[in-house]
């Protein structure tokens, strides 16, 4: 059986009355493409905020690599190997792509000066910015940001990236893409967690699939068997 890289037990969050994350569980197998779907306000976005330590637990705990994140704040993991994409790319829009690249592998990567130029140029190439690389990151259309946010991330060198809606507002063949890209992520190593609305997308590219709603995991498992299981059918699909 694959070991765990990531395992997270009992997470709860609330603001104020309204429940995020209520008592969720679940393990991330090393090396595998981990989709989560579910409608808006399930809690997905909440959910990668409470594994990459932007968003504080009320309970539970996060053990990362055989070690207890639940402490450390977002820099820390980062640190430790755990990246994040977000949905609205965040770009630092008045350095070129290369600039933002070197800022992540320098203080969350922890590389050093004379090796991080080498690895800024790896990371450029593997995900399709070279050309883009003296270009203000603000001035990227739609799919070079989104290209950009993913090389951000992998600029850190993580063990575990966890990309939020990367597909949003794609065409079909720029989702294709996307799906590639991801596919030779995981064929580096690194394993992945995905949030996603577009279900073709989840069936393709993941090996596994949580749904989500109201905070809760209400179905989990291989994509074909998840999509099709009643609860989902009825609160993700209207079913």
């Amino acid at each position: 059986m694959t070991q765990a890289l990531m395992q997270a037990t009992g997470l709860n969050k609330a603001f104020g009355a309204v429940v995020i994350a209520e008592n969720i569980s679940f393990e991330v197998p090393e090396g595998e493409v981990v989709g989560i779907i579910g409608p808006n306000g399930a809690g997905k976005t909440t959910l990668f905020g409470l594994l990459a330590g932007t968003v504080p637990l009320d309970s539970g705990q996060i053990v990362f690599a055989g070690r207890d994140v639940t402490p450390l704040p977002s820099h820390h993991r980062a640190r430790l190997g755990i990246a994040r994409t977000y949905q609205v790319p965040r770009p630092f829009t008045h350095m070129t792509v290369r600039e933002n690249l070197r800022v992540a592998a320098l203080f969350a990567g922890q590389l050093e000066e004379a090796e991080c130029d080498e690895w800024v140029d790896e990371v450029l190439a593997f995900t399709g910015l070279a050309r883009e690389s003296d270009l203000l990151a603000g001035r990227l259309p739609l799919l070079g940001r989104k290209r950009h946010e993913l090389a951000r991330a992998l600029a850190t060198r993580p063990n575990l990236l966890l990309i939020d809606e990367v597909a949003a507002g794609l065409t079909d063949a720029e989702v294709d893409d996307f799906i590639d890209l991801v596919a030779r992520i995981k064929g580096a190593g690194i394993t992945v967690i995905w949030i996603e609305h577009v279900m073709k997308t989840m069936l393709r590219a993941t090996d596994r699939l949580l749904a989500l709603a109201g905070g809760q995991i209400i179905a989990e498992g291989r994509p074909e068997e998840v999509i099709k299981a009643p609860e989902v059918q009825r609160v993700y699909l209207g079913a």
